[in-house]
């Protein structure tokens, strides 16, 4: 459906297109053997009622994703308004991302970002290969509603807040 467009072309006005599409903005996170892992993930969606499972998609080259994938576990925490600081830290690859950042331990053996709207917990259900990302499919063990905040929001590649009435 590409037709002849210069592939460069292509790519930015993808790009272009599908950043007007606001999305929440979450962190994956889990315990690894050598501490907490963690990235920031906008591509996060419900899946299925029944069973309750999620999916988000994460790059290749994550170098945090294999160290959450060998935990066979993780945790969504799906941020507010006011955790732009935190997504900045968890959107740069390396580092210690949790540094500075209030967390807890979850009985799930997950991380839990202090502040988050919520938090799902989930158990590695499948993954698949899908261009330059995996497809990451949880099934959800535990969910908690943390409070009553808008939302941080992605919208053409800045933050936005969410306002709703």
């Amino acid at each position: 459906m590409t037709g002849d467009r210069d592939p460069a072309d292509l790519s930015r006005t993808f790009r272009d297109v599908l950043g007007r599409f606001a999305s929440g903005i979450t962190v994956v996170t889990s315990l690894a053997d050598d501490g907490p892992a963690g990235f920031a993930c906008q591509s996060f969606a419900s899946l299925s009622l029944d069973p309750p499972l999620v999916l988000f998609c994460v790059a290749k080259t994550s170098t945090s994703w294999p160290r959450i994938r060998a935990t066979g576990r993780f945790a969504v925490n799906i941020l507010a308004a006011d955790q732009r600081d935190e997504c900045r830290a968890f959107a740069v690859p390396g580092g210690d991302k949790f540094a500075g950042t209030a967390w807890s331990r979850s009985v799930h053996g997950t991380a839990h970002l202090d502040g988050a709207l919520a938090v799902v917990d989930c158990l590695i259900d499948d993954v698949h290969e899908a261009g330059d990302h995996h497809v990451v499919i949880g099934a959800v063990r535990d969910l908690r509603d943390h409070r009553d905040h808008p939302p941080l929001l992605y919208f053409r590649g800045a933050y936005a807040d969410g306002v709703f009435t």
